[in-house]
This record gives structure tokens, C-alpha cells and sequence, in this order.
């Protein structure tokens, strides 16, 4: 780090959160850098300097070997780190000797897998749409949804705030008209129920079956495990193991 390193992404390789969700931190006034509140983004990180996030010292990145945990999130866990207004949340699933954080979210009603990691690089890599991370999902309705509509979500459909979701693949499963296969490279709040909900049907169950090529039927709800390297990489990403 002798050429420095930008704060947010100081954070993120040092395990406190993705790079984006450190970018809010940052914002948020939730950071300091020897003793000075930090509220913009570039700022660089030289060696020696102190960073503290919510008043506690953020130890420098290391060169020691990242973790990344593939969980089966059950229903009624909210996919953050910390939330005071939550009862439960993921980290309260997975044990743990590091700082780790979930990357991206499934909403608390929503079941499935999902990567918890101290690797901001990786999470960046996973969660940011260019690198076209496709994630799954079956969904089932609380009521039929005609062809056309299922269409007009495949095609891209106002889930409000004038945010139009991009083109996605939607599969029907059975012949009730209530059950799909849904695939997105996008990971907008509660996107896949916004989607349905625009073509004005409820989503009542919805689990998330993989990300990327990662897939997992037999881990338990509540469960987890360590991803394995050709996983990682069969993600794209190269993962080094010292």
C-alpha cells in the first residue's frame, strides 16, 4: 500500500463491507481517517494511516487468504451485518473467526443461496452488473400471469421510481401459470417482486437457486459451507490462496 489505496476500497479488502456499501458508509459519516470525519469519495489512504469506521480501528488489508460461504438463507433473516430495527439477521447463521459481510441481499421473506465474504473485490465482481453475474430464481404467484405480461417482464417493466428493469429471461414451470424460473443480472431491492407486482400479481414464495454457476440442492436451510476454489472461479474470478 506504499502507493495508497482509496479509502473505499481500503474498507472493502479490509472485510467491513462491499465497495459500494462502503461508498454509503463513507457518505454517511461513518468513517474517519487519522481522526477526521470522511464524507466524500477518492480520498487515499496512505501507509500508516489510522482509518476507523464507527469509531473502531479497521486493521490494514492483508495478503492472507479471503473466505467466501455459500448460505441457504432461510425466511425471516434480513441479509445484513448489522440492523437494530431487525430480530435476526444472516450473520447470526454462519460462524465465524473473520469479518465477513452477505454479498448483495435477499429480503427477509425471500429463501435461498446466498455468498457471505471478506473479499470487497469479490463482492464488487459478483454484485456489480457489469460483469453480468446472472442470478436465479423460482417464484410462484398468488395468482396466474398471462402470456403478454410475462412478455412485458422479459422485455422490461417501470418497478417505480422511473427505474425500467433490464431485459431478463422468465420461464413458466408447470401449466397453473403461477410458477417461473426467473434469471437477472441486475440486484435492485426486491427486484424480482417489483417485476411481478408491475404486471399487478404478488409474489408468494420466491427462492433464489444460484448464483452464476453456483448451485446447491442439498445444503439445508440455515446451512452453510465454504465455496470451493474452481466454484469461485468458475465465477470468473481468479481467487489467490497464499
Amino acid at each position: 500500500m506504499s502507493e495508497g489505496i482509496r479509502l473505499q476500497k481500503f474498507l472493502a479488502q479490509a472485510g467491513v463491507a462491499s465497495r459500494r456499501r462502503c461508498e454509503e458508509l463513507i457518505e454517511q459519516g461513518r468513517v474517519s481517517v487519522n481522526g477526521e470525519m470522511v464524507t466524500r469519495q477518492g480520498v487515499t489512504v496512505l501507509h500508516g494511516d489510522v482509518v476507523e469506521f464507527d469509531g473502531v480501528r479497521v486493521n490494514p488489508p492483508t495478503e492472507e487468504s479471503h473466505v467466501y460461504i455459500l448460505l441457504n438463507k432461510p425466511q425471516g433473516y434480513v441479509t445484513t451485518v448489522e440492523d437494530r430495527h431487525a430480530e435476526r439477521t444472516v450473520m447470526e447463521l454462519v460462524s465465524r473467526d473473520k469479518r465477513i459481510f452477505p454479498v448483495g441481499r435477499l429480503d427477509m421473506n425471500t429463501e435461498g443461496l446466498i455468498i457471505l465474504t471478506d473479499d470487497g473485490d469479490f463482492a464488487n465482481f459478483i454484485t456489480h452488473p457489469r460483469y453480468g453475474c446472472t442470478k436465479e430464481y423460482f417464484a410462484r404467484c398468488r395468482s396466474a400471469v398471462n402470456p403478454e405480461d410475462v412478455d412485458r417482464i422479459r422485455e422490461g417493466v417501470d418497478i417505480g421510481d422511473g427505474v425500467i428493469t433490464s431485459p431478463c429471461e422468465v420461464i413458466a414451470v408447470g401449466k397453473s401459470g403461477n410458477d417461473f424460473i426467473v434469471r437477472i443480472k441486475e440486484g435492485r431491492k426486491r427486484q424480482i417482486r417489483r417485476m411481478f407486482e408491475a404486471v399487478g400479481t404478488r409474489v408468494a414464495y420466491l427462492r433464489r437457486r444460484a448464483i452464476g454457476p453456483i448451485r446447491d440442492e442439498e445444503l439445508p436451510l440455515g446451512r452453510w459451507r465454504y465455496l470451493t476454489d474452481s466454484e469461485i472461479e468458475a465465477l470468473g474470478y481468479k481467487v489467490s490462496r497464499e
